[in-house]
């Protein structure tokens, strides 16, 4: 993947696949553009300009206005942290040309993105549970991998991405930007061509309810840290690869119709004993560049962890939960004080860049683990919630029974 500026600046990543001896390449070439389209928000978010060209592909007025989604809506973290408005992205124009139809791509079988963290574990174990057969996909961007993920029961096939890191660094001491970009949508791209690579058309993805809740407005652009994660961004994305890669490629999420609280509550029932302790949902202790992360670990000091805390603790006893964090209650942490306010709706604290549960939801959780006793109370009062973490929200059909 190849981009560059009008100041010189110049980047280029690698992604390393594994690949089957024949592959539908109408479908890949498509599948390419797309991830090369993801990819490149990473690196124009460095001298963001509304003006982009493209050196080749075409593309019609539906993607362009995909791409505009991309670049507006899942930009919005990184350009509220940069006083940036919707005028000053990325702009794109459909194309001349028409573009290349889809394929008629014939492949089978399941590829189900993991990441060592709770939501997709739980979704591997649901499948072994219901006896189905599937490839484990992980992108790894340094020398190491979660070894828990060598676990579950099935084929693992690991990607390796290359970021330009030299050239990131370097453009960041040369006045560039920084800033979030929609990951999750970076990561589904490169699925989508590991998945052709392999000949298979179904991939599962492992996202709850969520996303749903703004974090804040720059005129009439939301600013949403998880937009990618979002049940409009999991549609949108599933109807560009039917229309403009294959339709007989799926993707979707099999825990699209649950709550975060409820997910939580099904990995202690299904997932737990076995992978309670060797899971993490901690960015900061596992994810960061060139981090070791084979044994999986929690910082205990982070909103995710903070987060993770209040989601569990209504479900396990305080001794069990306090030991993956060096048997510390998170509620006692004066130092994460801030956090849980934000994590709670309390003040005028700001609610955490991250992907955490909503407010109410979250509330809920509070009392219900103050409820079940063990846990120290935090030292500011929390509104009572009448949030129902039971309710089931819209989802793909396909991908909730590929669970059941």
């Amino acid at each position: 993947y190849s981009y560059g500026f009008a100041n010189g600046a110049a980047f280029t990543e690698e992604v390393q696949f594994e690949c089957a001896s024949t592959y539908d390449e109408k479908a890949l070439d498509s599948a390419l553009f797309l991830s090369f389209i993801l990819v490149g928000s990473s690196y124009y978010k460095l001298f963001s300009s509304a003006d982009v060209e493209l050196a080749t592909g075409n593309f019609d007025s539906w993607q362009a206005d995909f791409f505009n989604s991309v670049y507006q809506e899942g930009l919005s973290q990184f350009a509220f942290e940069n006083n940036l408005t919707r005028s000053d992205l990325a702009h794109f124009n459909a194309t001349c040309q028409a573009p290349v139809g889809p394929s008629d791509y014939a492949g089978s079988g399941v590829l189900v993105m993991q990441s060592g963290g709770k939501d997709s574990l739980l979704t591997a174990t649901l499948l072994k549970k219901s006896s189905k057969d599937f490839v484990a996909w992980y992108v790894s961007s340094g020398d190491h991998y979660p070894k828990v993920l060598d676990t579950i029961g099935s084929k693992l096939v690991i990607n390796q991405r290359s970021i330009d890191t030299a050239g990131l660094t370097e453009a960041l001491r040369s006045g560039g930007k920084n800033g979030h970009v929609p990951i999750t949508y970076i990561i589904q791209s490169f699925a989508v061509i590991q998945a052709i690579l392999l000949g298979k058309s179904d991939i599962i993805t492992s996202i709850a309810h969520e996303g749903e809740e703004p974090h804040g407005q720059i005129g009439d652009l939301s600013v949403t840290h998880q937009w990618s994660k979002m049940w409009s961004s999991e549609t949108s994305f599933a109807d560009y690869v039917s229309r403009y890669i294959s339709p007989n490629i799926r993707i979707g999420s099999g825990l699209r119709s649950y709550s975060e609280l409820r997910v939580a509550e099904l990995f202690v029932t299904h997932a737990w004993a076995e992978y309670g302790h060797r899971f993490s949902s901690c960015n900061i202790a596992n994810y960061q560049q060139g981090s070791d992360n084979s044994e999986l670990k929690w910082c205990g000091d982070c909103p995710k962890c903070a987060n993770s805390y209040l989601l569990f603790a209504p479900f396990l006893p305080a001794s069990e939960l306090k030991s993956l964090f060096n048997n510390q209650d998170l509620f006692a942490k004066q130092s994460l004080e801030l956090t849980f306010k934000g994590l709670l709706g309390i003040g005028d604290i700001s609610k955490p860049f991250e992907c955490i549960g909503e407010i109410e939801e979250l509330r809920l959780a509070y009392h219900l683990a103050q409820s079940k006793g063990g846990y120290q109370q935090l030292s500011f009062s929390v509104p009572e919630s009448t949030f129902d973490y039971r309710q089931t929200y819209p989802a793909q059909d396909w991908a909730v029974k590929m669970l059941e």
